[in-house]
């Protein structure tokens, strides 16, 4: 004879695996709320260190050295704590890297030497912390053959050049592409923009793509002391450019 089951068991065993299944759903809500939570304050804590003043409590500060690397076209660096502010480049200390690393020296005498010749303020660091630009030479203090600066400056520096003034004005035009993928920003994913025209000095979300970088690099040269002139909008959707300038002799490059 089967056994008689009540009739409220069902409807008790239901309410029981539905109130199981929510706090699963609960606690799995809970863990995504808290993840989520840490993950931010990890994320506010990195922002606070990144922007850490340090000048309210030390008077050291950070120097990155930077110089353009064995291509030609590549740019390194490397920071050092210098003890308190320094405005010349000529009152920095030297410094060495190794050369085999960067395609500009042999490895078996790979030592090069920095020697400091402009300094501009750090808009990433901020405070009092510095950018140093540097150019190369061998531990004997000849050029390495990157090294297009030395030339130049004895050129510049020569009485009859010095005496002309001689005026330069710089232009760069570059791409902006999208993140993740090698394709410039405004353009359809494996497409291709409309027609020329309206992106040239263009004003509006639908034609000045990457505005906020632009003008977030504007605004960093500026605070470091560069000759920036001036920006604008180019013709491919996607392009820009900026003007330093006009600066004297070798003051354009630095």
């Amino acid at each position: 004879m089967l056994p008689v089951v009540p009739p409220s068991l069902p409807i008790q065993c239901s309410l029981s695996l539905s109130l199981d299944s929510l706090n699963l759903k609960v606690k799995l809500s809970l863990r995504r709320a808290l993840f989520i939570l840490l993950l931010a304050a990890n994320m506010s804590l990195l922002s606070d260190l990144i922007n850490l003043n340090l000048s309210g409590t030390t008077k050291k500060i950070i120097a990155e050295y930077i110089w353009i690397g064995g291509s030609g076209m590549d740019l390194r660096s490397k920071a050092r704590t210098l003890d308190g502010v320094v405005s010349d480049p000529q009152k920095l200390p030297k410094w060495n890297y190794d050369g085999s690393s960067t395609g500009q020296a042999p490895g078996e005498d790979s030592e090069v030497i920095l020697y400091p010749q402009a300094i501009f303020k750090d808009p990433f660091r901020r405070g009092n912390n510095i950018l140093v630009m540097c150019d190369a030479y061998t531990p004997a203090g000849e050029p390495i053959p990157t090294n297009k600066r030395y030339n130049a400056a004895k050129i510049f520096s020569h009485p009859d050049v010095a005496a002309e003034v001689p005026w330069y004005g710089i232009e760069q035009e570059y791409t902006l592409l999208q993140k993740d993928l090698k394709w410039p920003i405004g353009w359809p994913v494996g497409g291709y923009p409309g027609p020329q025209g309206p992106y040239y000095c263009g004003a509006g979300a639908d034609k000045a793509f990457g505005r906020d970088v632009v003008d977030s690099h504007y605004k960093a040269c500026l605070y470091a002391g560069i000759n920036i002139s001036g920006i604008n909008g180019e013709v491919m959707p996607g392009q820009w450019e900026f003007q330093v300038g006009p600066s004297v002799g070798i003051s354009a490059g630095r």
